[in-house]
């Protein structure tokens, strides 16, 4: 049996001595969770948005005109739709644009369209709708979900359809 030089010898039990380190820390420890781990946040139940959707193209109707309103959640994604039966085509797409706009900015559209020539680029993202009529639905302090209205000859009076239904609904 031939002898391997000494410098092999501690290259080879050093090795040994790795090889099980390293398999040893293959397996992940058990996670501990925190309590903080995950939220609940709060959001819009399915009755309070079809309240405000259907009041809100009743206020729009009280003042002439024919309108459409989408309520999101706090994610964006539609829970009700009303619209007036003589309401444009055209007024349910931009009520779902803006109901998901201000929900996703936590803002109302009208504040983001004044803003828009100082950040052109709002403008491009998917999904988004830059003109006044959005506005997000909050419960102590935090935002369940939005409005937005369509049909009416300018954006703020469809912003004031949707804010005064939401502020009925919810008792503000």
């Amino acid at each position: 049996m031939k002898k391997l030089p000494s410098a092999l010898l501690s290259m080879s039990t050093v090795a040994l001595f790795i090889v099980p380190v390293a398999a040893a820390q293959t397996t992940p420890a058990p996670i501990q969770l925190a309590t903080t781990t995950t939220v609940t946040p709060a959001s819009l139940s399915l009755s309070a948005a079809s309240r405000i959707a259907t009041l809100a193209v009743n206020n729009c109707a009280q003042l002439g005109y024919n309108v459409s309103v989408t309520v999101v959640d706090r994610s964006g994604v539609t829970l009700a739709v009303a619209r007036a039966e003589n309401a444009g085509p055209h007024t349910l797409g931009a009520s779902a644009g803006k109901a998901f706009t201000s929900a996703s900015a936590r803002a109302l559209t009208s504040d983001i369209a004044k803003n828009l020539p100082s950040n052109p680029g709002l403008a491009d993202i998917p999904g988004y709708l830059v003109l006044a009529g959005g506005a997000p639905i909050r419960v102590d302090g935090a935002v369940v979900g939005a409005v937005g209205v369509g049909g009416a000859p300018s954006g703020l009076i469809d912003e004031k359809c949707g804010t005064d239904a939401v502020a009925t609904v919810l008792g503000k």
